[in-house]
């Protein structure tokens, strides 16, 4: 068995390594980026239950759409609101469990 080559790799250019930092760093002000805009406008605590959270525990904290359109991301947060995983797991099981008990 034959080794394999080395594959040729290319480097993206500086000004394309500066642009992904920058994304990676969350200081892109683009539509994916809701997330830390509405960490930031509406603090790292969850709207349903209270809890808040610290930086080591950021994670466990996700964005609910209120109209449930997640394209749908004003630039003042009125669309969103911090929800803790249980919470917002909670928030859509709330619609199925309703028509499973329904029927």
């Amino acid at each position: 068995m034959r080794p394999k080559a080395p594959r040729k790799v290319t480097l993206p250019s500086p000004d394309a390594t500066a642009a992904l930092l920058k994304k990676m760093r969350g200081e892109v002000d683009s539509n994916s980026n809701y997330r830390s805009k509405s960490i930031k406008i509406n603090g790292p605590v969850c709207a349903k239950c209270g809890r808040e959270f610290d930086q080591s525990s950021l994670n466990l904290l996700t964005v609910h759409h209120k109209d449930g359109n997640h394209h749908n991301n004003p630039p003042d947060g009125s669309n969103w609101e911090n929800l803790c995983i249980h919470c917002h797991e909670d928030e859509h099981s709330r619609g199925l469990l309703g028509d499973y008990f329904s029927k």
